[in-house]
């Protein structure tokens, strides 16, 4: 049985992507099969993994997502693979306001670690710290019983005399150090207003990945590390239902860095559904296939590609002739905005969408919207029937100009994860229909 183990840390930013993927590429050096995953709502460190990997990397979400759901993901991640490497979101205990039955965050990855069994091996930033690593590691290690940590992964360490401070610290309080990442200025990656910039779009991506394999293979036992992984206690027979509801027998789903936020679950589900999906990118100014009978924009970032979008004429009067024949036409936060009439950037200069919904959004003056939601379908047909609820996560720095629209044409009544009503948020007109929401995955019945 493949087994797993996890890589957390008691904040954001302590590095637990640079470990993870430098773990991923030495391993795969090394010649051996590791499937990883990404906890909670993110599309830009999958593919980082898949970079560094050269497998598929899927997200894993135990407030998005069904048990189903999660069991089947745990599945796939785990096909062929020998050991499964995840990567945690923000701090071990940080998730939703909601708690499982465990007390857990919900969506956090002490939860994935308490429904797997997997432990956790806790990567600490030590700039600033001394003998302090083992008070907080005892902190984090006797926090709650269902959660096993494994040992520690020591960061930004500055010298070789840190270290032996560090490391002395943590086995008099009997911690396992796995290993010593020295400070490198090196190994950061560029970011923006979303995150890391993407794998796709990073010259240097493979030059960091063997420098950041060849730090590990340095400094970290890796041996050790994996004779620290569990198998999974989480397990699913049958193949749940499709996260969502496939929008059309050929479905033309828009891919590339303008377009890059689609989670593999939900074209895989649209798949075992009997749907066929086939890529175009907008960029390059393909229109959707014509004999599509549904279009998929997923978020990503068109605010940096907007002059281009305008001036992909071929793309555009693709979307309007798709929505003249009456195809179905879906799309998500960068996806929605595309479809609205305008797009003004980060400098203030409006660009022309496609015109199909009655939205101007700005990136001029930036306004972050970050959260779990949950989306009730307002309207019978596009997603389902009137009523049926799904949940997902909205991501973005964009402003709406004006009104987002008609609320007799909004698409979900939204509440956050601890239950405040958001109100009527996204649109729909004849087929056309999207909103800001990232939409993950159905309710649980």
């Amino acid at each position: 049985m493949t087994r797993g183990l996890l890589l957390a840390a008691p904040a954001s930013g302590s590095g637990k992507t640079t470990l993870t993927l430098a773990l991923l590429r030495r391993l795969r050096n090394l010649g051996r099969t590791v499937g990883s995953v990404k906890v909670g709502p993110d599309y830009i460190d999958p593919g980082f993994h898949r970079a560094a990997s050269g497998r598929s990397c899927l997200n894993l979400d135990g407030w998005a997502m069904r048990p189903e759901t999660l069991a089947a993901a745990l599945a796939e991640a785990a096909e062929g693979a020998e050991l499964i490497l995840g990567e945690g979101v923000m701090g071990l205990f940080d998730g939703a306001p909601a708690r499982d039955a465990l007390g857990l965050a919900a969506g956090s990855t002490a939860q994935l670690a308490a429904l797997t069994g997997w432990p956790v091996v806790l990567v600490v930033d030590c700039q600033g710290m001394g003998a302090s690593v083992a008070a907080l590691a005892r902190g984090f290690a006797g926090f709650h019983a269902e959660v096993t940590l494994a040992g520690i992964l020591l960061n930004n360490v500055a010298s070789p005399r840190h270290e032996s401070l560090l490391r002395a610290a943590c086995a008099d309080a009997g911690f396992t150090v796995f290993g010593a990442l020295r400070r490198d200025p090196g190994l950061a990656r560029p970011s923006r207003h979303l995150g890391l910039v993407q794998a796709a779009e990073d010259d240097h991506l493979e030059a960091f990945l063997e420098a950041a394999a060849a730090a590990v293979a340095a400094q970290v036992d890796v041996t050790a590390l994996l004779a620290a992984a569990r198998p999974a206690g989480l397990s699913g027979s049958a193949a749940p239902a499709a996260p969502l509801p496939p929008l059309g027998q050929r479905i033309a789903v828009a891919e590339d860095v303008a377009f890059a936020f689609a989670y593999p679950l939900v074209l895989q589900g649209w798949r075992r559904a009997g749907a066929e999906v086939v890529a175009f990118s907008p960029l390059a100014d393909q229109a959707p296939d014509p004999a599509a009978t549904a279009i998929y924009l997923p978020g990503g970032y068109p605010e940096l590609e907007a002059g281009r979008l305008a001036a992909a004429s071929r793309f555009l009067d693709g979307l309007r002739a798709a929505a003249a024949d009456g195809a179905t036409i879906y799309g998500e936060c960068g996806g929605y905005m595309v479809l609205g009439q305008g797009l003004e950037d980060a400098e203030g200069a409006r660009h022309a969408m496609a015109g199909l919904l009655p939205l101007e959004s700005s990136f001029k003056t930036p306004q972050r919207h970050l959260g779990y939601r949950r989306a009730e379908l307002l309207a019978s047909g596009l997603l389902g029937t009137a009523g049926a609820a799904f949940r997902g996560h909205e991501f973005h720095y964009a402003r709406v100009l004006g009104s987002e629209g008609p609320a007799a044409t909004a698409l979900f009544r939204a509440a956050s994860a601890g239950g405040d009503d958001l109100g009527p948020v996204g649109q729909h007109n004849g087929r056309v229909f999207g909103s800001f929401l990232h939409l993950i995955d159905r309710e649980a019945a």
